[in-house]
């Protein structure tokens, strides 16, 4: 008899629990398509007798996740507790150590320490799967390791993060400000702990990270992402953007340019017609755009108990099989050190300030403008009241330091009060 994979699962949570449930209910499905029973022979969490919804019974406990990471009768450790340091770093350490492939849904740990983990697992010969770190039920990893092997990838686009998304698209559908929406999706479970780690870009920048990595075969630098969050988008910016003809979306952008690789999150305005605008809710949308493939849209949802449980019994799946992949798609020691680099494809902009009511006030933006060479292509006005008149204006293409520049003038000018609104129009 074929002998089954045992497998150790750390972190009983959502994702955890859905893949005891999987391979509890889809024993003989797993067994036929991996060619080998699957078997869960131990597992690790912070509480023993919570009740999850699903037996436990049969699987050896470990208080404590080294500890299962470094059974002996343990094949794969399947890493779900996330953080990118503490117990999931230790622990993941600890089985490649003992001769454990590794699966995981850690982007942050990935993001950050990633380097040192392949190398580590491909110096010993080991293996660190994690198509459930990003996407979540959504072949990504598997698409541009295996399925897109044989492209140059020239870029990688997608919102990667579906409580911003809902956000975004509840503040449009309701017509509500941030402030509310943000308050109602705390309040249905959808932020992190840490509400920054979804709202401020962090958790979608991980993610970016690691498709750039993979992308461009260089070693995966979190640090080299370029962060803006969704905090300032009001929701007069949303029915401006609508009336215009775009959305409004948090959107991942990596490419390799002539200056280095540009990886950056963040609010953008893309056509209401296109793939990413048509995307509604907290579903994940990933464009990959290949040499020889073109463009290819993966949709789909970007996270839950089922669709990330299903990523990850994917990776056991193929480890069962024997397949044996490097961690980012190439050798660890041969990725080499991307330069980073900023936005430099030209684009139009959207600004959005509140001006001084005054004569000359308008002149002197569009002088401030006109000096760092960018070009109003419309600009609207709308809610005078006072003393103060809200304006948006649309630029014609510029480059992003061109438009640095003016917005650190403005303030100089004596007439915009607060703090000027610069959101991207991504050509997609």
């Amino acid at each position: 008899m074929t002998q089954p994979l045992r497998i150790g699962i750390a972190g009983l949570g959502t994702v955890g629990t859905g893949v005891v449930k999987i391979v509890r209910q889809k024993a003989n499905l797993l067994a036929a398509r991996a060619g080998r029973p699957i078997q869960i022979v131990a597992v690790s969490a912070r509480s023993r007798n919570k009740d999850r919804g699903v037996s436990l019974g049969g699987y050896g406990w470990e208080d404590d996740p080294v500890a299962l990471a470094t059974r002996e009768d343990v094949d794969v450790f399947v890493e779900l507790m996330g953080g990118a340091d503490g117990p999931a770093k230790a622990a993941t350490e600890a089985a490649l150590a003992a001769g454990k492939d590794v699966v995981t849904a850690n982007k942050a740990m990935l993001a950050i320490h990633g380097q040192d983990l392949a190398e580590r697992a491909e110096t010993a010969g080991h293996v660190i799967r994690f198509e459930a770190a990003v996407a979540g039920g959504i072949p990504v990893v598997k698409a541009l390791t295996e399925g897109l092997a044989g492209n140059e990838v020239t870029r990688v686009m997608g919102v990667m993060n579906g409580t911003c998304n809902y956000i975004l698209t509840r503040m449009e559908e309701a017509g509500l400000p941030y402030e509310d929406v943000f308050e109602e999706a705390r309040q249905l479970g959808y932020l992190e702990a840490d509400p920054n780690l979804d709202v401020g870009g962090i958790d979608a920048g991980h993610k970016l990270a690691l498709l750039a990595a993979i992308a461009y075969g260089t070693q995966v630098n979190f640090d080299a992402v370029e962060l803006e969050g969704i905090q300032q988008i009001s929701i007069e910016d949303i029915r401006t953007a609508a009336n215009m003809g775009f959305r409004i979306k948090l959107l991942g952008v990596a490419q390799m340019t002539g200056r280095g690789l540009e990886q950056r999150m963040s609010p953008c305005l893309v056509p209401a017609d296109s793939p990413l605008g048509q995307l509604q809710g907290g579903t994940n949308m990933v464009v990959l755009e290949g040499d020889a493939v073109g463009q290819i849209v993966l949709r789909g949802a970007g996270a839950g108990e089922g669709p990330t449980a299903s990523a990850v019994m994917s990776d056991v799946i193929e480890i069962a099989r024997g397949t044996r992949l490097t961690t980012f798609g190439q050798p660890a020691h041969g990725l080499e050190i991307a330069r980073p680099a900023r936005a430099s494809a030209p684009a139009p902009y959207y600004l959005r300030m509140r001006l001084i009511d005054k004569p000359g006030a308008m002149a002197k933006v569009a002088t401030v403008l006109g000096d760092a060479g960018i070009s109003i292509d419309r600009m609207r006005q709308t809610r005078h009241d006072d003393t103060t008149a809200p304006v948006v204006i649309v630029t014609h293409k510029t480059a992003r330091d061109a438009l640095d520049s003016a917005l650190r003038y403005l303030p100089g000018t004596g007439v915009v009060q607060g703090e000027a609104v610069a959101i991207r129009i991504e050509d997609v």
